[in-house]
Formats: structure tokens, C-alpha cells, sequence
């Protein structure tokens, strides 16, 4: 195996949803996200086309620990006794002790959790390489990097490998050339300061190609920044706007979403459809709305009154 290789999860069997990256370090296989359980299976056939297995993991970098990215980890870790994962402090202990992280997702998916996210095993602590951001290590032949790159969620990083940059959610979700990307911005840790922090440190970065979980490799490029800075203040003032005018939780997500995908049709036709399977708006609503009511509350500001 050469180079980094995209493995396609196929997310409840759709195409181009979640993607994990493996790269050979010649010290066994680096692998950037397990995905949920759910999909599984499909990371190990991915593997499979490549000529690998699970068994040739040993370094298992989470750029966070939603489920969508680390649902896995605890199986992967529990069949790879030689493999460890390595996550943000911040992440760590809802790894090791999964239950408030599972009760908070099952408030939003309640009984589809088994059939979206699958198993969730914790992972025991000493399997776990703690990072702050900032740590360079090497892997093999491999020099590795782990920079911390909060805005999505407080526990995330983003790590380096040479010309190579694997981005998270941080680099926001971008299904197609043709479509600007777009911020993923669900509850709860929503920072849009943050978010342009850690824009401004990724794309400092002299790296020819950036790795996005939703979807796909792009250049590293002035042109991918700027295009989810913009995006990321359309989508934020748009819910500011319906706060500030008072609209009703559904109102404001059947506006936002009507809108959003009037954006996204404009640029390539099949794109809302797979972007609402990828990042369902109504989350990127709430995640935003939180963001404003948090900072009008520190800001002291009255909050704005509610339609009914």
C-alpha cells in the first residue's frame, strides 16, 4: 500500500457519506477514524480491497469522538490487541466511559441507535494515547502531527502526515468539487471564534492535500478556506436572524433547511438530498442556535421573544 487510501463506510448503504483513511507507516497501518459500528463490515472489506485487514492496524488517530467517526473504536481495539488509539484529552474519557456520550446521542436518535450507530464498546484507558494538540511524533517512517482544531467540538484534532492533512469535520463537509463547504455544526460545543482559529491554522499549513470525513480529498487551497468561512457566517446569521425575529425552533429549521439546500441545489442538483443524509440541517440549527443563546447569555443580553 502506498499513499493515503480513502475506505468509503457506505453509511446505512449510501455512497460518498463517511470516509475513514488508512496509510502504511512501516509500522502497520494508520487508520484516521473508525466510523461508527454500524459500518464496520465495511471498513473491514475496504481494508480487504487494499490487501490488509484489521490486523495490520497499529495506530488508530481519532479526530473526534462523535460516533460517526469513533463508534468503532472500541471493537477495532478489542480485536487488534497490538493497535492503540490516540484522542484528544478532552475526548478520552467518554472512550473509557462511554455512558453519557451514548445517553446524550440517544436523546436525539432514541431507538434508531443500534440501527445507525451499532456497538459502542469503551476502550480501556491504557490502550489510549492522550494528546493536548501540538505533539509530533513518529510511526514508523512517519513523522505524525496532531494539531488541536476545536470549533465542530471541543476535542478535536486534526493530524499530519506529510503533504497529507486529515481535517475531521473541522474542514466541513464537501460531497463534490462543485460544492463550497459546509459547515457540520450540531450540538453542543459549537465556537465559530474557534472554528476560524482553527481555519486559520489549517490553512497555514504547508500540505498539498486536505482529508475531509464528509468527503473526500482536496487540495489544500485558499479557495476551500474562504469558501467555509463564507459559508459558515451565511449559515450562522441566518439563525441569528430567526432568533432575533423570534421564530419557533420548527420554523427556523424548516427556513434554514429550505434555504440551505436552495444553495446547495444551485451548485450541483444532486447535492441536497446526499447532504441531508450527511448533516441533517435541523442539527446544524440547533448546534447554532445554542452557540447564540450561549454567547447573549455571557454577553448579558435579553433573549429574544419566541413566536407562537
Amino acid at each position: 500500500m502506498s499513499g493515503v487510501s480513502l475506505l468509503d463506510l457506505h453509511f446505512q448503504d449510501v455512497e460518498g457519506v463517511i470516509a475513514a483513511y488508512v496509510f502504511d507507516t512501516g509500522d502497520g497501518l494508520a487508520l484516521v477514524d473508525t466510523g461508527p459500528g454500524s459500518t464496520l463490515g465495511a471498513l473491514e472489506a475496504g481494508l480487504d480491497t487494499l490487501g490488509a485487514s484489521l490486523r495490520d492496524v497499529r495506530h488508530v488517530l481519532l479526530t473526534h469522538v462523535h460516533l460517526d467517526h469513533a463508534g468503532a473504536v472500541g471493537t477495532v481495539l478489542s480485536r487488534v490487541p497490538r493497535a492503540r488509539a490516540y484522542v484528544h484529552e478532552r475526548g478520552a474519557a467518554h472512550l473509557d466511559r462511554p455512558e453519557r456520550l451514548l445517553a446524550s446521542a440517544a436523546q436525539i436518535y432514541g431507538d434508531q441507535m443500534e440501527r445507525l450507530w451499532g456497538e459502542f464498546l469503551p476502550v480501556d484507558p491504557d490502550r489510549l494515547k492522550i494528546l493536548a494538540g501540538g505533539e509530533h511524533w513518529r510511526a514508523g517512517d512517519l513523522e505524525l502531527r496532531a494539531l488541536y482544531t476545536p470549533g465542530h467540538a471541543v476535542h478535536h484534532l486534526a493530524y499530519v502526515a506529510g503533504d497529507d492533512v486529515f481535517v475531521g469535520d473541522v474542514g466541513g463537509i464537501r460531497l463534490s468539487e462543485r460544492q463550497t463547504p459546509r459547515a457540520p455544526t450540531p450540538p453542543p460545543d459549537i465556537d465559530l471564534e474557534a472554528w476560524r482559529t482553527s481555519i486559520d491554522t489549517l490553512r497555514g499549513l504547508d500540505a498539498r492535500t486536505l482529508h475531509l470525513a464528509h468527503f473526500g480529498a482536496y487540495p489544500q487551497s485558499d479557495t476551500h478556506w474562504d469558501g467555509l468561512l463564507d459559508t459558515l457566517a451565511t449559515d450562522a446569521e441566518r439563525v441569528k436572524a430567526g432568533l432575533d425575529a423570534g421564530h419557533s425552533p420548527e420554523r427556523l429549521a424548516a427556513e434554514f433547511t429550505e434555504q440551505l439546500l436552495e444553495d446547495l441545489a444551485a451548485q450541483d442538483p444532486g447535492l441536497p438530498d446526499r447532504y441531508e443524509f450527511a448533516c441533517p440541517p435541523w442539527m446544524s440549527v440547533q448546534g447554532l442556535a445554542r452557540y447564540w443563546t450561549r454567547r447573549a447569555a455571557r454577553s448579558g443580553a435579553e433573549p429574544q421573544g419566541r413566536e407562537k
